[in-house]
C-alpha cells in the first residue's frame, strides 16, 4: 500500500518537541515501512529539520508550520495555510491518514487516498462535515462513542484502536528499591490538572510523607502546548515551599531520558481535568511498561488502561476539593508498598498488549479492510 501520514501544524516529525501524536505515528510509520509499505511522512519544518529526507525508509516531506496559540480560531485559521501549504506535497497514495481539523474538507481522496481521519481530540461538532472521510480511528471506546453521537448512521465507518508503545517492555525486579519518588511527566498546563497535584502533595502530612518527592518535567510554553510563564510561576512558589520535596524540571524529548525518569518512580501521577480533551493515555502507558504504578483521574480515555484497585489508584476529577481528594490517594499509594508492587507487576502485562509491532498489524489490517469495502 501507499500510506500517507499528514501530521498537524504545529509540531514537527520526528517528535523533537514532545507530542503523543507525532510520536504514535512517527513509529507507525517506521513499521509500516518495514512491512514493506510505501510510507510519506508530512509535517511542520522547524528546528533545522530538512524540507526532505528520508528516515528508516520513510519518505519526510516539510513544509512551513506555526507556533501554537491560545486563541482557538487563530489556531484553526493557521492550520488551514498548513493545510494548503501541505497539499502541494501531498503525493498520490491508497491511504491519507490524518488529524488535521481542516485536512478532511480541503483534500480530494480521488488525488491523495481515502481518508483515515485519526481522531486525537474529542470531537466538536466537526465530523458530521467529513462526508469525504472513509474511516474514523479513534483509541479509546469512550471516544468512539462521542464520535458515534455525531455521526451515529457512520457506527461501521468507527474504528478503535490504540496508540503504541514505542519500545518493547522488559521485566522489572526489586520495584521497592526505586527511589521514594512520585513522578508527573507532560505539559505544564492547567487542564493537566498540575497545580492541583502539587497542592495535594503538600497536604500530605511531611511526618507521613517522610522521603519521598514529587517531580513535575514537562514543557510550559504556550508554543508547546503548555499554560504559560505564569502557570510556571505558579508551579515553582509551590515548590520552593516544600523544602526540596517537589522539583519542577525542565521538559525532555529523549527516549532514554524518558524511560530512565519512568523506571526510577514508583508512581506516575496523571491527574488530568481535561474531560473533553484526552483521548488516551499514552503518557500513562508509557510509565505502566517501565513498571511506575498510574495515579489517575477517572476519565472515560484512561478506563482502557487502568482498573482502580488492579493495575493504579483513579481520582475523581469532579470531587469538590480535588486537592484533598487526591492527597488522600497518595498517602495511600505510599503507605501500601507491597500492593503497589503487585499494581507494578500487572502494569506490565498489560502494556505488553501494546507493543508498537502487534498494534501497527492490527492498523494495516484496518486499512486493507478499509480498501476492500470501497473497491466491492
Amino acid at each position: 500500500m501507499k500510506i500517507t501520514i499528514l501530521q498537524g501544524a504545529f509540531l514537527p516529525v520526528p517528535a523533537i518537541r514532545g507530542g503523543a501524536i507525532e510520536k504514535a505515528w512517527n513509529s507507525l510509520g517506521q513499521i509500516f515501512s518495514k512491512e514493506g509499505h510505501e510510507v510519506t511522512h508530512v509535517s511542520r519544518r522547524c528546528d533545522g529539520l530538512k524540507e526532505e529526507e528520508w528516515i528508516g525508509g520513510v519518505h519526510h516531506l516539510r513544509v512551513s508550520g506555526f507556533d501554537s496559540v491560545q486563541n482557538k480560531w487563530l489556531l484553526k485559521l493557521k492550520e488551514w495555510f498548513y493545510v494548503y501549504r501541505a497539499r502541494k506535497v501531498l503525493p498520490a497514495s491508497d491511504i491519507l491518514v490524518t488529524h488535521t481539523f481542516w485536512a478532511p474538507l480541503m483534500l480530494d481522496p480521488q488525488q491523495y487516498g481515502k481518508i483515515y481521519v485519526h481522531v486525537g481530540r474529542y470531537p466538536k461538532g466537526q465530523f458530521k462535515f467529513y462526508s469525504k472521510a472513509s474511516r474514523f480511528q479513534v483509541p479509546t471506546i469512550a471516544i468512539k462513542g462521542a464520535v458515534k453521537k455525531e455521526i451515529p448512521y457512520r457506527d461501521k465507518e468507527i474504528s478503535v484502536l490504540p496508540y503504541p508503545l514505542d519500545w518493547d517492555v522488559k521485566s522489572y525486579a526489586n520495584y521497592e528499591t526505586r527511589p521514594k519518588r512520585m513522578l508527573y511527566l507532560g505539559r505544564l498546563h492547567p487542564e493537566k490538572g498540575v497545580l492541583e497535584l502539587v497542592n495535594a502533595f503538600r497536604e500530605v502530612s511531611v511526618k507521613l510523607r517522610g522521603e519521598w518527592c514529587l517531580r513535575v518535567r514537562g514543557p510550559w510554553k504556550i508554543e508547546q502546548g503548555g499554560g504559560g510563564r505564569k502557570y510556571l510561576s505558579d508551579l515553582q512558589k509551590v515548590a520552593k515551599l516544600s523544602r526540596g520535596t517537589i522539583e519542577i524540571l525542565d521538559p525532555t524529548f529523549s527516549q532514554v531520558e524518558l524511560i530512565n525518569e519512568l523506571e526510577a518512580s514508583r508512581f506516575f501521577v496523571y491527574p488530568s481535568l481535561a474531560e473533553k480533551g484526552e483521548t488516551f493515555g499514552l503518557a500513562v502507558l508509557e510509565a505502566m511498561s517501565c513498571g511506575s504504578v498510574p495515579i489517575v483521574s477517572s476519565l472515560p480515555c484512561f478506563k482502557d488502561l487502568v482498573a482502580s484497585q488492579k493495575t493504579g489508584y483513579v481520582l475523581d476529577p469532579l470531587a469538590s476539593n480535588i486537592e484533598k481528594s487526591l492527597s488522600r490517594i497518595l498517602l495511600d499509594a505510599i503507605q501500601s508498598v507491597d500492593v503497589a508492587k503487585l499494581y507494578s507487576s500487572r502494569c506490565l502485562e498489560r502494556a505488553k498488549e501494546f507493543e508498537l509491532d502487534r498494534v501497527a498489524q492490527k492498523y494495516l489490517e484496518d486499512f486493507s479492510s478499509m480498501l476492500t469495502e470501497k473497491e466491492s
